[in-house]
Parts: structure tokens; C-alpha cells; sequence
């Protein structure tokens, strides 16, 4: 008779209803959501929904057209789009072009890979296309990653470094730097990469160990005052860079003194360094700890002069001071070299030295190096000098050790520094009357710029204090031509660089792009630009003879300069034409860290020289993926997650989730277990929405709001929702994602599943429906959903929009062109803190009394408080029962927490209570007074 009364009473129960399905199948449903919102032309309508609101503009650091994305990518855009997402749900126009970086060597040097022999034969127009090619195959690939990863984006026109309107946009840029007298050309020592024979800047760099020869060498001293035998000892870690020696250094207030080898033989080097110097190169303990024979300072070494200890040109070369000698390592006696180092290279030009480089761009010494390394390769020529050395009795000590030393970030190989003809940006010259560019930048970062984290301050700020000037050029097929114009051969003059005709070829590039340069003639790309009219050119350029017969630089620009000048073409004068929503500076700018040497840096420096201010007004920094050890992820060691198997397994919202979660400020630690745990969190998530959209009838999202009582169970619901409310919004505004995702998670599976949702459970199931709690309940549930569907919505935007459709009806709007929802000001009890608090405490009670009784039920459980103050007054006893999760809540005078055994009691066949109004009704069935008016029984 119970089954069949069970059985009966079932069908009478509201249970969850809903199309929003317990599994989401993501892996098949999300692509059905990029498909639909493509169709629906979702971005557009974003935008014209927010047409006249206020902006707030967001700006994308373009990837590079080269593979498929990875999960660096993947922890970037999934940011990115959750801002977008965000502010536009936040009652902002929030326009965001995606980009990609499609120049520079990477791409050129895997086409060339491809091409094998053929390439020698191609001209730099044909390298072009195919490099060409190769970019628009990628962009489109990474495209279609970018989308499976459910971002929202104008992909139908991004930006593309390699487009004729982007390029004039960044030739517009030069054209200012070149008009405040920024740009330069000078024979000057760069990074060079010898494998790839081209100029690297410091973005370019990976540093990585590598072993290397360190050698003590004796120069013989040659000037008047030297004394037989006597020589100068000097230090260095490039055996190689001895062929070009000019010059040693020595610091000025540093002590040196004058050593005896032997009997015949004494050295100069740092007091503070010979002990340890000298017993290196193996001299006897009394010799190493010997006084010296007379002591100096730096600058009275000044005048001496030695001969090289193996060029046969006998010239004397200088000892000069200089303040970069340090007394940590070496002998305290710099070799310099002015044509292989940067500081070498300042010593040269103050002292007026030859900027002397015999390696050649392959890496090969030219003719002007002794016979025996013409011809040879850097990295051979080690051993050769070594034995040179010790041939001659010049070689003091020579011992190998392991440093970080700098690499070509694509080829992995050495570089080296490399005195060529380049093109620079100055970052130390004074400008518009005012200070230099390094200046400026450190001026605005100090405190105009907001850091996220703060200690990117620092780190940019570092970055800025120590850079060299910006070697911009690049000598390379696929990229951007600098657009210098030379003199005809036998001509004299420098070359045609001025504002107004980089102004020219910026048009000309507009309209053609610019494999122009490899087509037309110069005065073709000169076309707009009147000679008559530009006080700055060179007298030859006014020569229409000349002009004609002029050569076209073969150099092309830095990509860090295309990419850092994206402020102007895409920012500052809007991408579309149509575009009217575009700002400058941007509100943010966000990348990994790398990016305070690299975008940042490049993006900041021009911006400065050319509107006076930073392009950004906050620079937000994530870190960078690595295994579950710490070690970098890389194909070759194994340890890496493909993203496209991550979409397969279990979906772009769960990674998403797992992306929100993240302390990105330092770097990220990834392994599957990350990810299955990310997917536990999103099926929580995802089960109470799941009951929520179930337990609301279709009327509930549209009527009235009912009286809701301060002391009612919803009442604190409402109020925990706005506070929930305010403090997403607050998360959202600060970029503050996995705070964010905790508040979101903990609200759900404790808040709402453990709290709220599970006391309200029986009155959804078995109230009446006209019941005005059930009414009341079913109001507030319906304000949570649709709420909580919203925040959710930026970090979940496939599962969101089922949820809204699910809620609203299949023809309602996405929910992605609605707001986030404000706050209310809806009152609960002042008492509700304190039914929290001791709820803990009868819980407990509650579930010591259930184990000592062996009841599987705790509605088998009656309750009783102590309440001598009466504070519980306030609130439903049905409430405080439901929330315990028992059939009858009371208070009493005394001090003790009474739990009562009700299961000898009638229990209702309905709703399982045993709240002492159970008896048997008309039907026969044992009903409590609740349950037998829902069902109009007796």
C-alpha cells in the first residue's frame, strides 16, 4: 500500500523542469553556439547596441601568423575576451579588433626551410609572396582556433601587419620620429644573428648556458717608459674578438700594480684581482702572494701603449679608462674592441677609434684578418687564436666555464655582436625642447601608468633605465622597407630620409602596399613628394636625374617597430573608416611579461615621441605556462597540452573556467589534473543553474514581485545576492578573475546548492502552486538565475546562453547583448548573522543525534533551541527547519541544543515531514495539513 501510495503522490510533486541538460556536452555544442552567433552577426550587434555608451577601449597585442596556437594563446585571448565580454555587459562600448604580426623572420626563414635550393634562386618579390602566403594560411588557422575558443571579436576585418593601410599607418609613425631628429644611421655594433645574417634587437634574445674559453693574455707594453719584458694582462671570454682589438680599458680610481712572472717577465693588472690571478695561471704560492713591484691608479696607466701580441701591423694601441671596468672578474684590464660590444663601442668613439668589425655577415672573417682566419668562422677561430697564443708565450691561463650567453630567439643559435650599418632610434637625445625619450618614459611610468600586477612598474621601468638606443632595421625580404633612398653610384651626399618623403612612400604603400619598393622606381614611390618643397632633403635629391637613378635601401624595419606602432594604425585613427568609437590612449593594454621588453616597450617609446603620451593607461601582465615541475613546456621534452586536444577532451568553457581561475600574476603551472578539476568546478556550476531554471515555471520570470518578508528565508537569500552582486561587478571592474571565480563557485555550491536551495527544496516540490511562499520563492529564484546567468556569462558564454534560452525561451536575444545587473537595496533581518552562526551549531547536533540513532533521515529529527533573549522570534520556525534540513524547528528558555527522535511519528507519504499535522486523509494516504491542501483533500 506505501509503494502504490508513493507511487500515487509523485505525479502530484512540482520536480524540476527544464531543457537546460544535466550533461553539456560541450564538445558537440559549443561549436553549434560560434555557428549561431556568426549567423546572428553577434559583434555587430553588440556594437550597435552600444553605440552611444560610454567607451572603454581595449587593444590587442597581435600574435604572430606562424602555427597554431598554443596555451600561451589560449591564457591570452581567453583573458581578453572575458574584458570584452565584460565591459560590454557592464554598460560599455568595448570595440576590439583582433590582430596578428605577419612580418619578420620567422615566417621568412620557414619559407626558405620550404623552399630548400629553390630559394637561392627566387628574387626578394617571390620570397615575399610565398612568405605571403604562408602568414594568410596562419591567420586564417589561428582564426578558427580563436573561435572554437569562443572569443568575440571583429574577425571579419582584423589587423595585419602586412596590410597596405597598417603599413602606412606605421610609416606615418617614422615619418614624426624622423621629423623631432630621433633617427640615425651609424656604424654601430648590434646583436647579429650569424645563422639568419641579420640584426636582432633585445626582444629577439633567449639566453641560454653555454660553454665558453676564458683566457688571461699578455700584452707586450710598447711605449718609451716600459720596461723589458713588461706587459699588460688582459681578460675575455671571446678569444674570437681579438683580431679586432683597438684599445685596452682600465678603471680610473681602481689600484694596479706591476707583478714579476719570472726574471724577465712582470704584468700589470688589478692589486685586488692578482692573488687569485696569478695563482690561476699557475705561479707558486710565493710568487701569487708577492708585493707588487710598483702601484697605480687607473688613470695614471693612461699613455701606455702595447703592441698586439699576433697581428704583425706593429701598431701601438692605447690603455684608456673607462667606467664600466668593474673589479669582479678578470684582471681588472678590459680588452676592447670597439666593433664587437656596445660599451666597447662608446670607448671608441670617445677616444676616437676605428669601429673596426672583420666579421663578415655569415660569420666569416674578411680579408683583413690574419691570412690564417680569413675565411673562418667565428666559432672555429677559438681554437685557432688559443694556439696562436701559446705559440707566441702570450697565453697566460685558459680555462673553459658554462654562462648564459645570448641566442637567436627562432634559430636557438649564438649571437654575436656585430659592428654594421644600421638604422637606430635615439632614446638619449633631447627633442621638442624638452627631455630625452628615456626620460619621458621613465617619467610616465613612475606613476602615470597603472601597473598589473605592480611590480611591472619595476620591471619596465628596469628595462627602460638599461636599453640601448632601438636598432629599427632588419636585413630581410619580408618585412617592411625602411624607406631610405640613396644616391646614384658616384654621387655624393646621405640618403633622401626626410618627413616628407617617408610621408610619400607612406602614401604610395597605401595604395599598392608595399611590395611597391620591390617594383617601382624611386621617383614612382615618390610620386606626392615635392622636392621644392621639403627644406630637410639632400641638395642631390632636387636633381630629377638623380632621383631617377637612385638606390632603394635594402634594409627593412624591426617587427617590434610594426607591432609598436599599432597605436596609430589601428587606435588612433580607427581602423574602419566608419569607425567613430576608437580612442586614444587605449584603457589597456594586456600581454604575458615578456612583453615589458617587447610590445610594451615598443608600443610606449614611439607613442611618446610622436602625441607625447604613453599609448595605454594600464598595462596588465600574465605569466607563462609551464609543467607541473616548473619547467618550460616545449614538443621536444613531451611535457606539453595541445590546445586543440583540450577542446576535444572536454570543451572551451571548462578551459575557460580554468583560465578565470588562475593566479596569472607569476607564471602557471599546467597538467590534466588542472583541467579534469577545472571540469569538476564547472559541473557544480553548471547543476545549479540546472535546478534553478528548473524549479521556475514560465510565469515566475514575468510577474509581479511579491511582499517579501524581512524574516523570510528569501529575504536572505536576496540580500547574499547582492552582496554577491557587487562584489562580481567590483572583480570584473579590477581585472580580478580568480577572486571573481571563487566568489562565483563558492556561491553556487554553497551559498545557493548547500544553503538557500536546499532549505526552499520542499517548498518548490510540494507547495501549492498559487501558495505565495511558493510564489515568493520561485520570484527570488528567478532574480538569482537570471542574474547569476549574466555574471557567469564573460567567463562561460557558451553554457550562459543556453542557460538565458533556456530561461527566456528559445527566441529570446543572446545573452551576451544584455547588462549585468545592478545591486538592490533589499532588507533582511539583522538576525540572519546570527541564525548563521549557530545553524553551524545545530547542524552538528543535528548530526551526532542522526548517528547515535542510526536515522538515515534528518527529517526524522525534530529540533529545539535555546533562545533566552528571543532573537529567533523574527523567523518562520518552518524556515529555520527547513534550513536544517528537519521536519519541526521550536525554541525553549533553556541552554541546550534538544534534538528529538520523530520516527515513531507519522510521516507525510508526500513530502516525508513528520511535522505533527500528519494523518490520513480522504484518499487514504497519510498527508501532512500543507500537503492535503495542495491536493484539495480533506
Amino acid at each position: 500500500m506505501a509503494e502504490e501510495t508513493k507511487k500515487t503522490y509523485r505525479p502530484t510533486l512540482n520536480l524540476p523542469k527544464t531543457p537546460f541538460a544535466m550533461r553539456a556536452n560541450l564538445v558537440q555544442n559549443e561549436p553549434q553556439s560560434v555557428k549561431r552567433w556568426a549567423a546572428d552577426d553577434l559583434y555587430a550587434r553588440l556594437r550597435e547596441a552600444r553605440k552611444d555608451a560610454p567607451a572603454y577601449v581595449f587593444h590587442d597585442g597581435p600574435p604572430y601568423a606562424n602555427g597554431s596556437i598554443h596555451l600561451g594563446h589560449l591564457l591570452n585571448k581567453v583573458l581578453k575576451d572575458i574584458i570584452v565580454r565584460s565591459r560590454s555587459m557592464m554598460g560599455f562600448n568595448c570595440p576590439y579588433t583582433p590582430g596578428w604580426d605577419c612580418h619578420g623572420l620567422p615566417i621568412e626563414h620557414r619559407v626558405m626551410q620550404d623552399l630548400g635550393p629553390r630559394a637561392r634562386e627566387m628574387s626578394p618579390l617571390d620570397i615575399r609572396r610565398q612568405c605571403k602566403k604562408y602568414a594568410e594560411k596562419h591567420v586564417k588557422t589561428q582564426k578558427q582556433q580563436m573561435l572554437r575558443l569562443l572569443t568575440l571579436a571583429d574577425y571579419d576585418d582584423p589587423y595585419l601587419t602586412m596590410l597596405p593601410r597598417y603599413e602606412q599607418g606605421v610609416l606615418r609613425v617614422f615619418a614624426d620620429l624622423v621629423a623631432k631628429g630621433l633617427v640615425y644611421r651609424q656604424l654601430k655594433p648590434v646583436h647579429w644573428s650569424v645563422s639568419n645574417r641579420t640584426a636582432l634587437a633585445e626582444a629577439e634574445l633567449e639566453y641560454y648556458d653555454r660553454e665558453d674559453h676564458s683566457i688571461y693574455v699578455l700584452f707586450p707594453r710598447s711605449d718609451a717608459d716600459a720596461r723589458p719584458g713588461e706587459h699588460v694582462m688582459i681578460w675575455t671570454t671571446t678569444p674570437w674578438t681579438l683580431p679586432a682589438n683597438l684599445a685596452v680599458a682600465a678603471s680610473p680610481r681602481a689600484e694596479y700594480g706591476r707583478y714579476a712572472l719570472d726574471n724577465v717577465r712582470s704584468v700589470w693588472l688589478a692589486t685586488d684581482l692578482a692573488q687569485k690571478v696569478l695563482a690561476a695561471g699557475g705561479m707558486s704560492d710565493a710568487v701569487a702572494t708577492a708585493e707588487p713591484l710598483e702601484i697605480r691608479k687607473g688613470e695614471d696607466l693612461r699613455g701606455m701603449t702595447y703592441t698586439h701580441p699576433f697581428l704583425d701591423d706593429r701598431t701601438t694601441r692605447p690603455v684608456v679608462t673607462a667606467e664600466y671596468v668593474t673589479l669582479e672578474d678578470g684582471t681588472g684590464l678590459v680588452h676592447t674592441a670597439p666593433g664587437h660590444g656596445s660599451e666597447d663601442y662608446q670607448t671608441g668613439l670617445r677616444e676616437k677609434l676605428d669601429i673596426y668589425c672583420p666579421v663578415l655577415e655569415d660569420g666569416t672573417f674578411d680579408d683583413t684578418a690574419p691570412d690564417w682566419l680569413t675565411g673562418r668562422k667565428i666559432w672555429d677561430a677559438n681554437p685557432l687564436v688559443l694556439d696562436k697564443l701559446n705559440a707566441s708565450g702570450h697565453l697566460f691561463h685558459n680555462h673553459t666555464f658554462t654562462h648564459s650567453y645570448p641566442h637567436d630567439w627562432r634559430g636557438k643559435q649564438p649571437v654575436i655582436f656585430r659592428a654594421t650599418e644600421q638604422w637606430f632610434i635615439a632614446v638619449d637625445n633631447a627633442f621638442d625642447n624638452g627631455p630625452s625619450l628615456r626620460d619621458r618614459a621613465l617619467a610616465e611610468t613612475a606613476d602615470k601608468v597603472n601597473f598589473l600586477p605592480g611590480w611591472g612598474r619595476n620591471r619596465m621601468r628596469g628595462m627602460l633605465e638599461s636599453r640601448p638606443d632601438w636598432c629599427v632595421s632588419r636585413q630581410r625580404s619580408w618585412g617592411l622597407p625602411i624607406p631610405a633612398i640613396f644616391p646614384p653610384e658616384g654621387v655624393d651626399g646621405p640618403p633622401l630620409l626626410t618627413p616628407a618623403s617617408v610621408a610619400a612612400v607612406a602614401d604610395c604603400f597605401a595604395q599598392h602596399g608595399s611590395d611597391a619598393w620591390y617594383k617601382a622606381s624611386p621617383a614612382d614611390l615618390l610620386d606626392t613628394w615635392d622636392p621644392a618643397a621639403d627644406p630637410d632633403a639632400p641638395a642631390w635629391a632636387a636633381n630629377p636625374d638623380h632621383v631617377a637613378n637612385a638606390r632603394k635601401g635594402g634594409d627593412t624595419f624591426d617587427v617590434w617597430f610594426e607591432s609598436g606602432s599599432s597605436w596609430n594604425a589601428v587606435m588612433r585613427h580607427g581602423w574602419k573608416d566608419k569607425q567613430t568609437d576608437t580612442s586614444y590612449p587605449t584603457d589597456l593594454y594586456l600581454e604575458g611579461s615578456d612583453q615589458h621588453r617587447g610590445w610594451f616597450q615598443h608600443s610606449l617609446l614611439p607613442a611618446l615621441a610622436v602625441t607625447g603620451q604613453p599609448p595605454f593607461r594600464t598595462v596588465l601582465t600574465h605569466g607563462f605556462m609551464v609543467d607541473k615541475d616548473g619547467k618550460k613546456m616545449s614538443k621536444s621534452l613531451g611535457n606539453t597540452i595541445e590546445v586543440e586536444d583540450l577542446m576535444k577532451k572536454l570543451g572551451a568553457d571548462v578551459a575557460r573556467w580554468w583560465v578565470a581561475s588562475l593566479n596569472t600574476d607569476n607564471d602557471i603551472k599546467v597538467d590534466w589534473a588542472y583541467f579534469e578539476t577545472a571540469g569538476d568546478e564547472y559541473r557544480k556550476l553548471r547543476n545549479t543553474l540546472r535546478f534553478l531554471l528548473g524549479s521556475l515555471p514560465d510565469a515566475a520570470t514575468t510577474t509581479a514581485s511579491p511582499e517579501i518578508p524581512d524574516g523570510s528565508i528569501d529575504a536572505w537569500a536576496l540580500a547574499e545576492h547582492n552582496k554577491v552582486l557587487a562584489q562580481a561587478r567590483d572583480h570584473y571592474d579590477r581585472h580580478a578573475y580568480r577572486p571573481l571565480t571563487r566568489l562565483l563557485f563558492n556561491y553556487c555550491n554553497e551559498t545557493l546548492s548547500a544553503v538557500y536551495l536546499a532549505a526552499v527544496k520542499d517548498r518548490l516540490y510540494c507547495d501549492a502552486d498559487d501558495s505565495p511562499r511558493r510564489q515568493r520563492t520561485e520570484h527570488v529564484m528567478g532574480t538569482i538565475a537570471r542574474d547569476l546567468v549574466r555574471l557567469l556569462a564573460p567567463i562561460l558564454p557558451h553554457t550562459a546562453d543556453e542557460a538565458h534560452h533556456a530561461l527566456e525561451g528559445k527566441e529570446a536575444d543572446s545573452v551576451h547583448l544584455e547588462t549585468l545587473a545592478e545591486p538592490t537595496d533589499t532588507p533582511a533581518h539583522p538576525g540572519w548573522d546570527h541564525v548563521m552562526t549557530q545553524r553551524e551549531l545545530w547542524l552538528k547536533a543535528i548530526e551526532t543525534a542522526r548517528q547515535q540513532r542510526s536515522l538515515d533521515n534528518p527529517l526524522d529529527l525534530g529540533l529545539t533551541v535555546p533562545d533566552p533573549d528571543n532573537s529567533l522570534a523574527p523567523f518562520d520556525p518552518v524556515d529555520l527547519a527547513d534550513l536544517c534540513g528537519v521536519s519541526r524547528f521550536a525554541t525553549h528558555a533553556g541552554n541546550e541544543i534538544d534534538v528529538a527522535d520523530l520516527s515513531g511519528q507519522p510521516r507525510c507519504e508526500r513530502s516525508w515531514k513528520r511535522d505533527g499535522t500528519v494523518r490520513e486523509r480522504s484518499d487514504g494516504g497519510l498527508l501532512s495539513d500543507r500537503d492535503a491542501a495542495a491536493l484539495g483533500l480533506d
